[in-house]
């Protein structure tokens, strides 16, 4: 779709209208943008991975989120313009905050997206037309993802939302503090922490370790049920099944996570004999693809609400399993989306919904000002290292995406010149602001991208066998044919390193033809300098990534990319998940 068709597209498109069993349409006109009065009894909002963007900002939705596979084709893995045929007609609003199809032109004429002031505004007025019918659920990676998250040690956004008004929440990157730290969040937030599958090893239960129950080891209660307008909700919580995997262990010794599918099924038969539920949710940080499968094989759950990877999906997709059906969801993330779930009850129970997953436009919300006041004041002591200019961009940059992404690139370029490296190695983070093309690149965007706490840079000898090793794993994380076997990341972004992927192949098949930015193949017996940041194991010795990253910028003055280090891609012709490739 080039500039012209999707201009024309805008102009011509019409508002989504109620769909079966949902509605993913919004009014046409902004007066009318968030009128959504309840339809039914019971109203449920979700947020999820909101990661500590307390102001609003820009966000780009990915050009390649590929499913392989059973997966191809399927929510969520539909970008661009395959995406908005599976809701046609929809409204441009709606189409710039789903796609990433000329985001700067669109950028530019509805604003920012986000920000807790304007958030607290929206949930407000959705929750007023609920009354005291209202749930708002919050499914993790809030407490971390900015530097005043990162030097607060999440207690900024623990407040925040406090007074946004979360009642559940469970977790990923609130396990990447000490425990103790996380702990002692846990304690202030004013809601209900929930996890099912977070609990105490064998030893550290033996050591008296702290628990929520000594009998089972959870570390955090599994479930809650609130009255909802007289209506009983069971949330279960249900945590990054990977945490210890994906980030260190080091911070968190004592827990053991996982999916925990029996656990889950058990739990759930539980619940439904032992507290007659009216409905029962999942809140989970599984990842969208692990949701459905999980979905297809425990029965007994009514409603999946999902994060952890980003996936903003306008359409609730109905998984049937032994007992019946489960509906799962996603809920995007940065704050730029609220999932509004309206639950309707009859005489044998749950009887229908309806779910709109509404985008959150900055300058079409006003700024809550207690919530504003809150934000500027937590912000203050840290306003001029925020602010600092860095550089100035020429270049759309952004990080979402299966492959190599534009402020991955800056990073990727900053490791190898500064610790004058011949390869770098970055993490495919998901989280991560936008910024575009003419705009500065203060301080807060680089730690938008690198604010965690285990920021610290290596510089290593690898053999070229091992970097191919290591984006092979990468790589069947990403596209394991088994959801079970994902953990949600993106694709390890590369500097000064070309090479050819073909998802569709087996693990140790699927990365060929690598070549230096010089051209020369990768001798797998060569040892070559590689610089990388955030080393899950023991703790590196090289200076924090944001600081590189700033040096380098600083240097630059001025960011234009000509083109990215991401890979040929093979075996994905066609694929409804692949957009428009490159810088």
């Amino acid at each position: 779709m080039n500039r012209r068709e999707f201009i024309d597209l805008l102009s011509k498109a019409s508002v989504t209208a109620a769909l079966s069993g949902c509605a993913t349409g919004l009014r046409g006109s902004p007066e009318g943008f968030y009128d959504l009065p309840l339809t039914g009894d019971v109203r449920l909002l979700h947020i999820t991975d909101t990661h500590a963007q307390l102001t609003p900002i820009y966000f780009r939705e990915p050009n390649v989120n590929l499913g392989i596979g059973e997966a191809s084709g399927k929510w969520p893995h539909l970008v661009g313009r395959n995406l908005l045929q599976e809701i046609d007609p929809v409204d441009s609003m709606r189409a710039h905050a789903l796609t990433y199809l000329d985001f700067t032109e669109a950028a530019e004429k509805y604003g920012k997206v986000g920000g807790f002031a304007h958030l607290k505004t929206l949930v407000d007025r959705l929750r007023g037309d609920a009354e005291d019918r209202s749930l708002l659920v919050d499914g993790g990676d809030t407490w971390q993802g900015s530097g005043t998250a990162l030097w607060t040690r999440g207690a900024d956004m623990v407040e925040a939302c406090n007074r946004l008004g979360v009642d559940v929440m469970t977790g990923h990157w609130e396990f990447t503090y000490q425990d103790s730290e996380t702990r002692a969040n846990v304690e202030a937030f004013n809601g209900d922490f929930v996890a099912q599958n977070v609990r105490a090893t064998e030893d550290a239960l033996f050591e008296g370790v702290e628990v929520y129950d000594d009998d089972t080891g959870h570390v955090f209660p599994p479930y809650v049920i609130k009255n909802v307008g007289g209506r009983r909700v069971a949330v279960v919580g249900q945590a990054f099944p990977y945490t210890p995997i994906a980030n260190p262990q080091r911070f968190i010794p004592n827990w053991s996570f996982g999916i925990q599918e029996t656990d889950l099924a058990d739990l759930i038969d539980q619940i439904r004999n032992n507290e007659k539920p009216d409905a029962v949710v999942l809140l989970s940080h599984n990842g969208m693809d692990v949701d459905l499968k999980l979905a297809s094989r425990v029965s007994g759950i009514d409603f999946i609400l999902g994060g952890h990877t980003h996936d903003g999906v306008p359409v609730p997709i109905t998984v049937k399993n032994p007992g019946g059906s489960t509906v799962v969801t996603n809920a995007g993330s940065n704050g730029k989306f609220v999932g509004v779930l309206d639950l309707a009850f009859g005489a044998n129970g749950l009887s229908g919904y309806r779910y709109r997953l509404l985008p959150v436009f900055a300058g079409m919300l006003p700024a809550d000002q207690g919530m504003q006041a809150y934000i500027d004041d937590v912000r203050a002591p840290f306003a001029a290292k925020l602010s600092e200019p860095l550089a100035v961009t020429e270049s759309l940059l952004y990080r979402r995406g299966n492959f190599n992404g534009t402020f991955d690139q800056v990073i990727c370029d900053a490791l190898r010149t500064q610790l004058d490296a011949e390869v770098s190695l970055s993490p495919g983070f998901r989280w991560g602001t936008t910024v575009l093309p003419g705009d500065t690149i203060t301080m807060e965007r680089v730690l938008d991208q690198t604010a965690i706490t285990y920021p610290e840079t290596y510089v290593r000898d690898m053999k070229g066998e091992e970097i191919k090793f290591i984006l092979e794993s990468v790589c069947d994380n990403l596209f394991n044919p088994d959801p079970y076997l994902q953990q949600g990341g993106d694709m390890v972004r590369v500097g000064g390193l070309q090479f050819t992927c073909d998802p569709t192949k087996d693990m140790g098949s699927r990365i060929s033809d690598l070549t230096t930015d010089a051209g020369d193949l990768l001798d797998a017996n060569r040892a070559y300098k590689v610089a990388g940041w955030a080393t899950v194991g023991a703790v590196s010795p090289g200076p924090a990534i944001w600081d590189v990253v700033a040096d380098h910028l600083r240097a630059e003055k001025t960011v234009r990319l000509e083109r990215l280090n991401e890979p040929v891609l093979k075996g994905v012709g066609g694929n409804p998940g692949l957009g428009d490739y490159g810088v």
